[in-house]
């Protein structure tokens, strides 16, 4: 867990106009910055970015957030991702309980890190200008349809027909880095071989690269195909520090955009099969690199979307595959959530198929795609006969692990039933028989808690100026906060919370500090904070004056409610009196702090 002291610190250092400026072109435009929302289609720019609330908000789509949420939002990285690339930016290291290095280790790491970030953005850049030159690899490409813009968007390159031909770039051929990150194969290290007998050379050689990316945009890894008959066909950068084959996707990068455009992003088997569907109109594919899909990739695809396509080819093959990425898509599924699999004629990959069939036919594939409660059936069905108790009880057997993965949802229910139906059994035996968590066929789900009651009028007017201006927190004293108990208890606890967030921000307390606590926090404040954030910013004294002058109210509110139900009591006793004669007095003071504090401002 990263402490919320170091979140603070963090977003006090970093400036959102450099963060959001790296993806999004901003051009000054009085106090903020405006450029194209990156979250939806739009010709004139209603994404504004405020230097001095540290935040960003658009006006067409209602996204909003702080440096950390932009990340987040924009390139798929988890919370603790982002919290690391903005860190790293800024030249801070991020505090892990469970990372006991010392933190001169770790700066080692980070500095060996950056070093092979180096090496790989040097590589790419060369591959890149020899492609420029390399008229059979230009050839190439061009026979397989590409145009140099599609080319030039995926940083393809050209690694040349020689040994040593990245000593060009990097002078110091035996740097440990080159080894380290892949580009270099050192014999000495495959063979064990002597120091004496050491050769070094390219491990990419006269091959068309595709560089990997992650969702930073910083080259991590190559996949080098050949343009002939060589084997292999493609030739993938080991496991590397910054390169994980099951924890990256080739294209998702590049791909961003066009997923959030089209409403889904579609998985291919290959390089070329990304950057061909580019060309042909379908710029939200992306591709597993030579491995099967894992569930960390379908984590990252449903942080881009919430519909997936996986295209595979009808062979045996790619019907295997299809069962892994079936398994790995299995946790993740749910009632909000569209996985489907798509599968293409055997002798068709989803280049040949557009070009022989037309994008609206295979636009029209894709639409068509098997939901994944439909091929899961199907995979337990597999040759089974259901016309025998034996066949269908082996379907409710292969069944069993496939069910047991799935979250409890309705869309779990819906494919009990179905297996159910097919297997002579009631969706009752089946959740029993399976031991599934959670039966939903049985037990009426709860419903939804839902959100608590959204502050109103004074309590409203409270909470908005302390949201905006949380350094206010500090400042009031108990009989302020007293106010509190007229409110509903919601909303008192609504306000406990902002008061207690805002405290231990201490002096240096901000709106968008506080924002990104009150949303990793999971309160009620969005609709507060969106609102803030789509204002210029108000003045602290100017909203110190109104915050104390809502509190006044509010207590002048609660001292006549009570004095109202003395009188309805009929002020009988010397007790309810004396209380009566006190809550006048308590009137007339803050009637004094009224007018002094309008003299004040006159």
């Amino acid at each position: 867990m990263i402490p919320q002291s170091f979140i603070q610190d963090l977003l006090n250092r970093v400036d959102i106009v450099d963060v959001v400026g790296r993806y999004v072109q901003l051009k000054k435009g009085g106090a903020n910055f405006m450029g194209l929302c990156p979250f939806h289609n739009e010709k004139s720019p209603s994404f504004t970015v405020s230097p001095t609330k540290q935040f960003y908000h658009c006006f067409g789509c209602g996204a909003h957030g702080t440096a950390i949420g932009f990340l987040i939002e924009y390139s798929g990285m988890g919370f603790v991702e982002a919290v690391k690339d903005l860190a790293q930016n800024v030249g801070m290291l991020v505090p892990e309980a469970e990372d006991r290095l010392p933190p001169a280790q770790r700066a080692e790491q980070q500095a060996k890190s950056m070093a092979l970030s180096e090496a790989m953005n040097r590589a790419c850049d060369f591959y890149r200008q020899q492609l420029r030159h390399a008229e059979g690899a230009k050839n190439y490409l061009i026979g397989r349809g590409l145009t140099g813009e599609v080319a030039a968007r995926y940083g393809m390159g050209y690694a040349p027909d020689g040994w040593d031909g990245l000593r060009a770039v990097f002078p110091d051929y035996e740097l440990d880095a080159l080894v380290e990150c892949g580009l270099v194969i050192d014999k000495a290290e495959e063979e064990g071989a002597d120091h004496r007998q050491r050769k070094r050379y390219d491990r990419f050689r006269d091959r068309i690269m595709f560089p990997i990316r992650n969702s930073k945009g910083q080259v991590i890894g190559f996949g080098g195909r050949v343009m002939g008959d060589g084997e292999p066909k493609y030739l993938n950068s080991p496991e590397t520090p910054l390169f994980q084959k099951g924890s990256e996707l080739y294209g998702l990068f590049e791909a961003r955009q066009a997923i959030r455009e089209a409403g889904y992003a579609l998985v291919t088997e290959g390089y070329m099969d990304v950057v061909a569907l580019a060309q042909l109109g379908f710029p939200q594919a992306v591709a597993t690199l030579g491995t099967a899909c894992t569930s960390i990739h379908v984590q990252k695809l449903l942080r881009q979307t919430d519909q997936v396509i996986f295209s595979f080819d009808g062979d045996k093959a790619g019907r295997r595959a299809a069962r892994r990425a079936l398994e790995a898509s299995l946790p993740y599924a749910g009632d909000n959530k569209v996985i489907k699999f798509l599968f293409l004629p055997s002798e068709h990959d989803p280049d040949s198929y557009i070009r022989a069939m037309g994008a609206e036919s295979f636009e029209k594939q894709v639409q068509d795609a098997m939901p994944l409660s439909q091929f899961l059936l199907k995979e337990a069905v597999g040759d089974n006969d259901l016309g025998t108790p034996e066949g269908r009880a082996r379907t409710q057997f292969d069944a069993k692990p496939l069910l047991q993965a799935l979250p409890p949802s309705s869309l779990r229910l819906q494919i009990v039933r179905g297996l159910a139906q097919i297997t002579e059994s009631t969706p009752a035996e089946i959740e029993a028989l399976f031991e599934l968590v959670q039966p939903i066929s049985r037990v009426r789900a709860a419903p939804p808690k839902g959100k608590r009651t959204a502050p109103v009028g004074l309590e409203r007017q409270i909470m908005r100026l302390l949201v905006e201006h949380p350094v206010l927190a500090a400042e009031l004293d108990q009989a302020a906060l007293d106010v509190a108990a007229h409110f509903a208890p919601e909303r008192a606890d609504m306000l406990v919370q902002l008061v207690t967030m805002s405290r231990e921000m201490g002096v240096h307390a901000n709106f968008a500090t506080l924002a990104e606590l009150l949303r990793s926090s999971g309160s009620d404040f969005d609709t507060l904070v969106a609102e803030i954030a789509a204002e210029s910013e108000s003045d602290v004294d100017a909203a110190r004056l109104e915050l104390a002058g809502a509190i006044r109210q509010t207590k002048m509110k609660m001292l006549a409610t009570e004095m109202e139900t003395l009188i309805a009591s009929g002020l009988s006793g010397e007790q309810a009196q004396a209380r009566y004669r006190e809550l006048t007095l308590q009137q007339e003071q803050l009637r004094r702090q009224a007018q002094a504090e309008m003299a004040q401002r006159g």
